[in-house]
């Protein structure tokens, strides 16, 4: 059985000699690391705060928005547990240029888009870009430290850069779309790629090949499962959920994703170890990533609908709730730290989860005519300050109950399902609020006394591009005079989507409370440390306290 005593060929990493892993951090690599995970981040965070211009200028009907911040977020999804087993094999530092620069190609043609269909494409390149600097920077972060405390911080870290990423976004894409243009929003994105590039050549490399290849049949079944899955719940709304297109897409989900647990039951070196998920505080953080993580980003899509393309504010102003959203992750990065290192991430998980339920629930509340914006400090503040405790204990969480070796991979899975919450945010908010609005405002419709041409008008531009296209008619053209019924059917809609998220962070923090008992973040490296001297071997669990 394999120790870490004899593991240096599976985990190299050129660490100075003599220096103490719990004495300092590497700084070239946390440099390196975390400015990359921050560009990622702002690009997937910036087109919230731009929906509104998208809307203006693009005229998306249905679910076209939705595919906006999803095309980005799909390939990341998709494609995370595979550069997780490619940086593993050809070194990380290799992997984190290569992403960087597939970021810069594709901001640079966002930025030149003519039309909503280059868009995707570009979100596409870029998102497959950031799904290899996620689980790349995070296992550079794990593989270069190796005591409680120095992996605590440097977890508290690369995740408070994570949600600078997300701080920073509103902001660049506030000026950048009230003073400019919404190209430029993504021409900034493109300028951070080429400096997270030179950045990565002050990292150290590291890497962990042995018994690592990569796994097709694994690869291929999770891609086709999840884009199948994610296809159906965005096209739902529009193309109907009886639709056969999206009963196949439902079905060939289910297919497939079970074919991949058989195929990864068999592989030889599989894209995910399932046997990962028999630690329980792993199996908890990993389900309640999805759950969670869902909830937070469906809230900020509902605030971006809500602020841009409903009530039609500007950039800058739907920028302040994005602020309050991402901020606090990054300014308590120091309490974090401390939290992480002295309490169980089962109290900072279920504490994080209920905060942020209590904020959705007040969210649902909010009158859809009501534009100021002190009335959002409470509830989305709460949500903000939540997801803050959540996303670093969901990340210590997992990645420092499973030995070292399993770093690339502990850390791919990770991000996989952060990120596929973060997909599903978007696209079942986006779902079920459309969904519940082109109802209401149908039903609503036939009640309004409009004059027969206006009523006439709305209904055509109603059917083809639902409330959101309605709400959007200038003044004064036909069909405009249904405007306060598409309002107020699209406030329903979203107030429903500000439910369903609530929900979901409560059921979170249930069952983190219920179900996380022990998993201290210690025993896995203690274990290591044990292994290192004989006494345990590796994939023996140590009690949990």
């Amino acid at each position: 059985m394999e120790t870490v005593g004899n593991r240096g060929a599976a985990e190299s990493t050129r660490t100075p000699a003599g220096v103490p892993d719990d004495a300092r951090l590497p700084i070239g690599t946390m440099v390196a690391a975390c400015f990359a995970v921050m560009a990622g981040q702002v690009g997937i965070a910036i087109p919230a705060t731009l929906n509104g211009l998208f809307q203006e200028y693009f005229h998306p009907a249905g679910s076209q928005l939705t595919w906006i911040s999803d095309a980005f977020l799909l390939p990341v999804v998709v494609l995370e547990l595979t550069f997780g087993v490619l940086g593993d094999l050809f070194g990380r530092k290799r992997l984190l240029i290569i992403g960087s620069v597939l970021l810069v190609i594709g901001e640079a043609m966002a930025s030149a888009s003519p039309n909503i269909q280059m868009l995707w494409i570009s979100q596409a390149i870029s998102g497959l870009g950031a799904g290899a600097l996620f689980p790349t920077s995070l296992a550079m972060v794990a593989a270069a430290t190796h005591t409680p405390r120095a992996r605590a911080r440097a977890i508290a870290i690369w995740a408070g850069f994570l949600s600078a990423g997300g701080f920073i976004a509103p902001i660049l894409g506030g000026i950048t779309g009230n003073y400019g243009s919404w190209r430029w929003s993504f021409v900034v994105v493109a300028i951070l790629g080429v400096i997270a590039i030179g950045l990565t050549f002050l990292a150290d490399d590291s890497s962990a090949p042995e018994g690592r290849s990569l796994d097709w049949g694994g690869q291929i079944t999770l891609a086709i499962g999840l884009i199948a899955l994610l296809y159906a719940v965005i096209q739902g709304p529009e193309d109907g959920w009886g639709n056969v297109k999206i009963i196949v897409g439902f079905v060939l989900a289910a297919l497939l994703l079970v074919a991949f647990v058989a195929a990864e039951r068999r592989a030889r070196s599989p894209l995910l170890r399932l046997d990962l998920f028999s630690n329980r505080a792993f199996a908890v953080a990993s389900a309640v990533a999805v759950v969670g993580m869902f909830s937070f980003l469906g809230t900020a899509y509902a605030v971006s609908i809500r602020m841009g393309p409903i009530q039609h504010q500007s950039t800058l102003r739907t920028a302040v709730p994005f602020l309050m959203l991402q901020g606090p992750a990054f300014v308590l990065i120091p309490v974090i730290e401390r939290l992480l290192h002295r309490i169980n991430p089962r109290w900072l998980l279920g504490a994080g989860f209920a905060m942020m339920a209590a904020g959705q629930f007040l969210a649902l509340r909010l009158d859809v005519t009501d534009t100021a914006l002190p009335s959002l400090i409470i509830p989305i503040g709460l949500v903000g300050i939540g997801f803050a405790l959540a996303v670093s204990s969901i990340t210590s969480a997992s990645i420092n109950t499973v030995p070292l070796h399993y770093a690339g991979m502990a850390s791919a899975t990770t991000n996989l399902l952060r990120d596929f919450g973060f997909t599903l945010g978007p696209a079942l908010v986006g779902a079920v609020a459309l969904s519940q609005a082109g109802k209401t405002f149908f039903a609503n419709l036939s009640t309004a006394n409009l004059p027969a041409g206006q009523l006439g008008a709305a209904q055509n531009v109603g059917k083809v591009g639902g409330p959101l296209a309605v709400n959007g008619l200038p003044p004064g053209t036909p069909g405009s005079a249904a405007h306060a019924t598409a309002m107020s059917a699209l406030g329903h809609g979203y107030a429903i989507g500000f439910l369903l998220c609530a929900i979901c962070a409560l059921v979170a923090a249930v069952l983190t409370l219920v179900a996380m008992r022990g998993g201290a973040h210690e025993h896995a490296v203690e274990a290591e440390s044990l292994v290192d001297e004989g006494a345990v071997p590796v994939g023996v669990a140590l009690p949990h306290e």
